[in-house]
C-alpha cells in the first residue's frame, strides 16, 4: 500500500512539475519575443536616421551648388573689374 501512494505522491509531482515548466517557457517565449519585437522596433529607427542623413546629404550637395554659383559670380565681377 505503501509503495502505491508514494507512487502515486510522485506521479502527483511530476505532473505538477510539468505545469510549472510550461508556465517557465511560456514566459520564456514572452521575454524572447518581446526582444525581438524591440530589436525591430530598433532597426527601424536605425534605418530611418540613414534615411534621414540622406537627405541631409542632399541638402549640403544644394548648399555646395549654390556657394559655387556665389564664387563664379564674384569671380565674373573680379574679372570684369580687371579688364576695365
Amino acid at each position: 500500500m505503501k509503495k502505491i501512494l508514494v507512487a502515486a505522491a510522485l506521479a502527483v509531482l511530476i505532473i505538477s512539475c510539468k505545469s510549472e515548466t510550461k508556465e517557465k517557457i511560456k514566459l520564456a517565449t514572452e521575454a524572447v519575443s518581446s526582444e525581438v519585437k524591440e530589436s525591430i522596433d530598433s532597426t527601424k529607427l536605425k534605418a530611418k536616421e540613414i534615411i534621414d542623413s540622406s537627405k541631409v546629404k542632399e541638402k549640403v550637395k544644394d548648399v555646395v551648388a549654390k556657394g559655387a554659383e556665389k564664387v563664379e559670380e564674384g569671380a565674373k565681377k573680379v574679372q570684369e573689374a580687371v579688364q576695365k
